[in-house]
């Protein structure tokens, strides 16, 4: 059932008023930020059509078609033969095309072309889901093409992509387009409370870190976010208070063993928004906006030594040392080199 998505109410809308009228597009393209329920919704769609016990038109997520349908193994990623098919749910109606090393093979397309020819095995209509649609070459994007040219009477296809524009235009026409926005920080935060288990403030912090997308709230592990948040806080907390640069040192020391290496990003990311922080709090804007929150004694802290040109440059640095990390930079020296920027700006 739709119920159980959260945030735009207003494609749920849709999507019932399509199902209410008998009206679904053959070809539909949901386009939107990664994260943002998209391909759930989609799901959610198909299910309406295989579900035994519809509510309203809508699935009961109850059934074992609804049950089914939800089930689905995502093949080995070293198998490559794997992803040159339609991968279907345990529901025969229902199947998937995902890319393979970020590339969506045109065997799977030309699969997913047969495939719809076919009649439905069991439901009303067969659907056919594609992951990340953009990734798709020019052979796989035309294979495709001749399908939405001349699509089956019986079968859906359904675009997932964060990146519409990178599709042929030639396929954007002939797709009908749902587009999804960013989710209400406090319906993240209310979601989570009533059906994780979550204390309040580690819901709204989760909340906060979630920047609009839900997929981002199952990627965080929150325990592990407070203890590497609690790293950073020193960095900022040696440069402005202490002006600490053995500590600075000691830090990027620890960022850098072998232990904490695949955290060290996500410390990158929290010091960018704990600067972005400080600067929010430095400039009196907005504190709906701040991230961390549950933190506002430390902003204020921080603030009050920080100046706005400072922090802005720091922001540039960390995005400067990105870069510089995807041409297999060395991390110990651009992160001591980093921080002592910082201390001397």
């Amino acid at each position: 059932m739709f119920d159980q998505l959260i945030g735009n109410n207003h494609i749920t809308t849709v999507l019932r008023r399509w199902l209410a009228k008998k009206r679904v597009p053959r070809s539909l393209l949901f386009a939107g930020a990664d994260g943002v329920g998209k391909k759930q919704f989609a799901l959610e769609l198909a299910k309406s059509f295989v579900c035994r016990n519809p509510n309203s038109a809508e699935a009961c997520d109850v059934c074992v078609n609804c049950r089914r349908a939800d089930k689905f193994a995502y093949p080995k990623s070293d198998d490559r033969d794997a992803y040159k098919k339609v991968i279907f749910t345990e529901h025969p109606d229902i199947g998937f095309v995902i890319p393979y090393n970020k590339n969506i093979l045109v065997d799977a397309i030309r699969e997913l072309e047969r495939e719809a020819n076919f009649r439905p095995y069991e439901a009303q209509a067969r659907f056919f889901i594609i992951d990340d649609a953009d990734k798709m070459n020019d052979s796989a994007s035309n294979a495709l093409l001749k399908t939405l040219e001349e699509p089956p009477a019986t079968s859906h296809i359904f675009l997932i992509s964060a990146r519409p524009d990178a599709l042929l235009p030639t396929i954007r026409s002939r797709c009908q387009t749902v587009r999804f926005a960013p989710i209400q920080t406090t319906e993240i935060e209310n979601y989570l409370l009533q059906t994780k288990d979550f204390t309040p403030d580690d819901a709204k912090l989760l909340a906060k870190l979630a920047d609009g997308k839900l997929g981002n709230v199952q990627k965080t592990d929150v325990g592990k976010f407070r203890v590497n948040r609690a790293s950073m806080l020193k960095v900022l907390e040696s440069i402005l208070i202490k002006k600490d640069r053995a500590e600075l040192l000691r830090i990027g020391e620890e960022m850098n063993d072998a232990k904490n290496k695949d955290d060290f990003e996500m410390r990158l990311n929290i010091l960018q928004t704990l600067i972005h922080d400080v600067w929010v709090m430095r400039n009196a804007a907005d504190a709906k906006i701040l991230v961390n929150i549950d933190l506002m004694n430390d902003l204020k802290k921080f603030a009050e030594r920080g100046e706005s040109k400072k922090l802005s440059a720091w922001l540039s640095e960390i995005e400067l040392l990105r870069e510089q990390l995807a041409v297999n930079l060395n991390r110990k020296i651009a992160t001591d080199a980093l921080f002592m920027q910082m201390a001397n700006g």
